[in-house]
């Protein structure tokens, strides 16, 4: 399967409606050669993302792009903002969203100008 256009969600920064991104990142994933367990890990970062994106921007949309074909599946978290903000050493969000990410996910960046988070996970079968 191959994506011929990115499917993009807009969506309140809400940590209530990580379901919504949950449900629509395994959805996206199994348009590709994803395993069960491989799903699981895109909803599971799908969720990490979107809650730390609330965390980071409270009470703005965070548009979430969704590039999927065969091989991998790439979703993009979009923030407000060139920059992400300097950790709240007392909030312990943003440790534990990387720590998640970087062991899920096969490729995960924070990219500035704009702030956004790419998450890249490849299919196992």
């Amino acid at each position: 399967m191959s994506s011929a256009a990115p499917i993009t969600l807009s969506v309140s920064a809400d940590p209530r409606l990580a379901r919504l991104v949950r449900m629509a990142a395994s959805n996206v994933g199994l348009l590709s050669s994803m395993s069960v367990e491989r799903v699981e890990d895109i909803r599971m970062a799908a969720e990490e993302a979107f809650i730390y994106a609330c965390a980071v921007q409270p009470a703005e949309p965070v548009s979430i792009s969704f590039e999927v074909d065969g091989e991998h599946l790439t979703m993009s978290f979009a923030l407000r903002g060139d920059s992400f903000p300097e950790p709240d050493p007392q909030d312990p969000t943003a440790a534990y969203a990387d720590l998640i990410l970087a062991s899920v996910c096969d490729e995960y960046e924070k990219r500035e100008a704009p702030a956004t988070l790419v998450l890249t996970l490849k299919a196992d079968v």
